[in-house]
């Protein structure tokens, strides 16, 4: 039997009941609001006290209300049809709403319960199987969803039917497991999870290793990620976040991604879901939203639902993980997720942090961060979620609570600038500041040795210090005037700005340059670390500041240029001709 309660307390959207009965730590329960009921989840329990945190807007709560408590937590729904979906941190479909606004107390079905779907079966009569075991597969839109024993499943079970090929829905009945006792388990094509938990239905978790190429030359030659990485992108507001977002999540080398707009301003929300759509993919030709979803719950929403948004996002990504497929997660901004971490903690008068916010915040941040990764299932495949969140800190202090936190479990830190996003030079994320500790990897060393030669590490290496030396002697100039300083500092500042234009900078809304290959990003970081490693002969600062600016524009021409075609080798031999001009032998 249910327990049920009375509302005895309301302050905002934290409701103070008082059960009848044994409740939950993160149980669900619905609060009968004149007529409607608003979903809640329990975050704390004192005695027979429940304290919940309501989903919906409390507006016409009284003390006396009754609420009823489900006995499971927060769950999303996992089946064939989540993709090209646009979903709430409920996961409710957002299409299948009604009108422009939200209502309360208005829930819907996340999948549709009327589809056939074209069921080929994979495991046979007979076959001994556990939870996240392959039973078959469907069709959706071009990739592969299969179908598994649900999570929950404990131990080992035997197949004693199961469904031949044709069209079902996704409650059909399409496999009958019985377990060691005997006992019979009907399976279908949908199963729950909860959010709050991870799925941890693989054999192995190992180190990631292998690179995500993502087109955008700053990440995968300079900070790359890999397949199961995590990393993140602060910035001021206007220093690109959502256009590098944007470049990843369309050029990204995954299978699926999942976008949660948890806290984000409604218009830029109201874009992602205008430009999703529109968006061609660039490894199929077909729309990307076919492979993508979208979990949105802007900043305007109740907090608690945007709390929950990076759950549920996250335990969609860990299914699709399980079924062998690369997941690319990108949060938008995990500093509103903190921020509706606070306002609960502030309501519940614990004992605040550092900027208010909870005490356990890096816990928090840890946890989920460790959701993501790279695993070998226990059919020998392997799938991953990779998860790049982005934070918006307050006036850009990267020192604030949410960013050092992040930084503490995050292998990829991407930091946007603003004196760079000022000056135009995107993405604006910072060359010396900005790291990926992958590349201290030995496992990834191995790994992109194979795909880039064995000195790869060391040109990138070499890149990075010479970076810092220009800033170094950039600032000297600053100080001292052109002037002031010897004229081999001149000729070290130009080839490090050298790097910036050709290697850090890339034009996202120019066909050709948006992305680039991993052999063309080779071609290119060869050719300018050949130039930095040349000797020149200079009469003056002057001198030396126009050769460079040519130089600079030369190649850029080369990067708006198809590789190897016949503009770009006609700007290559005008560059070697450059070279060889001024250069000392």
């Amino acid at each position: 039997m249910k327990t049920t309660g009375k509302v005895i307390g309301v302050v905002s959207n934290l409701v103070t009941i008082l059960a009848d009965g044994p409740v939950g730590q993160n149980e669900i329960c619905f609060v009968n609001v004149i007529g409607r009921e608003l979903m809640a989840e329990v975050i704390k329990v004192e005695g027979n006290h429940a304290i919940v945190q309501v989903f919906e807007s409390t507006r016409g709560m009284r003390v006396g209300d009754t609420a009823r408590f489900e006995q499971h937590m927060l769950e999303v729904q996992l089946g064939p049809g989540l993709l090209s979906r646009n979903y709430d941190g409920l996961q409710n479909d957002l299409d299948k709403m009604k009108g422009v606004f939200l209502s309360r107390g208005e829930y819907t079905d996340p999948l549709d319960r009327e589809k056939l779907w074209a069921f080929k079966p994979i495991a046979k009569v007979g076959d001994s199987v556990e939870a996240a075991s392959w039973l078959g597969e469907v069709d959706e839109n071009n990739q592969p969803h299969k179908i598994m024993v649900p999570f929950v499943f404990k131990g080992s079970y035997q197949v004693k039917s199961i469904v031949g090929a044709g069209e079902y829905t996704v409650d059909s009945v399409i496999a009958v497991l019985t377990d060691a006792e005997g006992k019979e388990y009907e399976v279908t094509m949908v199963q729950k999870w909860p959010v709050k938990r991870a799925i941890t239905a693989y054999s192995e978790k190992p180190r990631p290793f292998k690179l995500l190429e993502t087109g955008v030359r700053v990440i995968d030659t300079m900070n790359p990620i890999v397949e199961g990485g995590t990393g993140f992108i602060p910035g001021a507001f206007g220093t690109g976040k959502t256009v590098l977002q944007h470049a990843i999540s369309k050029q990204a080398e995954a299978d699926i991604v999942i976008i949660a707009a948890c806290g984000e301003r409604a218009n830029e929300v109201v874009e992602i879901f205008k430009e999703f759509p529109e968006l061609v993919d660039p490894h199929t030709g077909r729309k990307l939203m076919e492979r993508t979803i979208l979990v949105a719950n802007t900043s305007n929403m109740p907090v608690a639902a945007r709390e929950a948004s990076v759950y549920t996002a996250m335990t969609m990504a860990e299914y699709y993980r399980s079924m062998g497929l690369k997941v690319l997660l990108m949060a938008d901004s995990t500093s509103r997720w903190a921020q509706a971490l606070r306002e609960m903690s502030n309501r519940l008068e614990e004992l605040p942090g550092p900027d208010g916010f909870p005490m356990d915040l890096s816990a928090i941040i840890a946890n989920f961060y460790a959701r993501a990764g790279y695993v070998r299932l226990n059919n020998g495949k392997t799938g991953s979620v990779t998860f790049i969140g982005t934070v918006s800190p307050a006036g850009g202090n990267l020192k604030e609570p949410v960013t050092e936190n992040t930084q503490k479990v995050a292998r990829c830190f991407y930091a946007l600038e603003q004196d760079r996003a000022d000056k135009k030079r995107y993405p604006a994320v910072n060359p010396i500041d900005s790291y990926s500790k992958y590349i201290e990897y030995p496992e990834f060393a191995e790994e992109i040795a194979k795909i880039m030669g064995k000195d790869w590490i060391e040109l990138v290496s070499e890149a990075k210090r010479r970076m810092l030396r220009g800033r170094e002697v950039a600032e000297q100039i600053n100080i001292l005037g052109d002037d002031g300083v010897p004229l081999d500092h001149h000729e070290t500042f130009w080839k490090s700005e050298l790097i910036d234009f050709i290697i850090y900078q890339q034009d996202a809304f120019d066909d050709i340059d948006q992305i680039t290959p991993l052999e063309r990003q080779r071609f290119m970081m060869e050719l300018v670390m050949d130039i930095c490693a040349t000797n020149f002969e200079f009469e003056d600062f002057e001198e030396v500041s126009d050769f460079f600016k040519k130089l600079i524009n030369v190649l850029k021409q080369m990067n708006y240029s198809i590789f190897k075609g016949e503009e770009f080798e006609k700007y290559h031999n005008e560059a070697k001709q450059m070279i060889a001009t001024q250069g000392v032998e």
